[in-house]
């Protein structure tokens, strides 16, 4: 049995925060969580009734930065939920949220940073800790699995979750490595769990592209049907898990708070889809996390296709010229 960890970053913006007022993160919430758009909200709600509807299992990475700005409930309205509807609740940090927290800033130094590799060890020690005690006191139960804001972590970063008692990290992401913010020591071959600075590393899923590249395995840079095939691949490959990439905010345009009826339709099939495929099964990180693979070679994923590829060109191109960017 092949498990497949949605995961999805539920995140405040900080790109939009205006300013620490009740009406800047109620506006930020409807952008971010709740996305709400005329045709009804299609944020963390509609995920969840979706998850519901067909018996599927996800991953919130919830990030609880922005208490040092409006406080422990504002993260309450986004762990309540998702708690209450028997969702995974995992552990996720912005560190972008420090340079709006003034004294709420947790660290001695008062430094600020885009990234939490931008830290010391022990600084990251210190802003992990702040961000576990945070949503546990929003209603979480305590977290065993982190994923850094932007992919932004560093082997420090792990060591730094070995210290506080987090087990597993899927902050790498090896068709992104040297695009992304991430520095962890592992590179593009390291597609199956490893251990790695004292943790379980859980790379997020990647497809081959033409030309002998990789792309990753998010919502929105994947079709529904190269997501199924790469899904199908690692379960016939022997895989124990493959991981998906999607984001709180990403079935609409938070601009314009308008639905992408492309990217909507490609998560709710894919859920749909996932309830009826042989041989898989949705998982979380509290009951059934992703274990090391002891035997094997390094994993080789779905090898590019040039009708998939294709396809998938002309729907980004359809997608952005109808909805326009997240």
């Amino acid at each position: 049995m092949t498990r497949v960890f949605i995961t999805i970053d539920t995140e405040y913006s900080s790109g939009l925060y205006t300013g620490p007022g009740a009406a800047d993160r109620a506006d930020n919430f409807a952008r971010s969580i709740s996305c709400d758009t005329p045709e009804g909200p299609a944020g963390v709600s509609h995920k969840l009734a979706l998850l519901r509807e067909h018996g599927q299992k996800a991953v919130f990475f919830v990030d609880p930065m922005p208490a040092l700005v409006w406080g422990v409930a504002a993260i309450e309205d986004v762990v309540g939920p998702i708690v209450e509807a028997g969702q995974d609740v995992q552990l996720h940090c912005h560190t972008e949220w420090l340079r709006h927290a003034g004294p709420a800033n947790p660290l001695a130094s008062r430094a600020t940073g885009q990234n939490l590799a931008d830290f010391p060890f022990e600084e990251q020690c210190a802003i992990l800790d702040y961000a576990r005690t945070t949503l546990i006191a929003a209603g979480a139960p305590a977290p065993v699995a982190f994923r850094a804001g932007n992919y932004g972590a560093n082997d420090d970063t792990l060591r730094a979750l070995a210290a506080i008692g987090i087990d597993y990290d899927s902050s790498h992401c090896p068709a992104l490595v040297g695009a992304s913010a991430c520095r962890i020591g592992l590179g593009r071959d390291d597609r199956d769990p490893v251990g790695h600075m004292g943790v379980l590393e859980v790379p997020v899923g990647t497809i081959g592209t033409l030309g002998g590249g990789l792309r990753h395995a998010q919502i929105t840079a994947l079709t529904l049907r190269e997501m199924l095939c790469a899904i199908s691949h690692a379960r016939d490959s022997g895989r124990g898990s493959f991981t998906l990439v999607s984001h709180s905010f990403e079935l609409i345009n938070r601009r314009k708070m308008a639905v992408n009826h492309i990217v909507r339709r490609r998560f709710t099939d894919l859920v749909r889809a996932l309830a009826t495929m042989r041989g898989v099964e949705t998982g979380t990180y509290a009951e059934s996390p992703p274990t090391l693979r002891l035997t094997g070679g390094a994993y080789q994923p779905l090898p590019a296709n040039p009708v998939r590829t294709g396809r998938r060109l002309a729907e980004q191109l359809v997608s952005n010229a109808l909805y326009g960017a997240l």
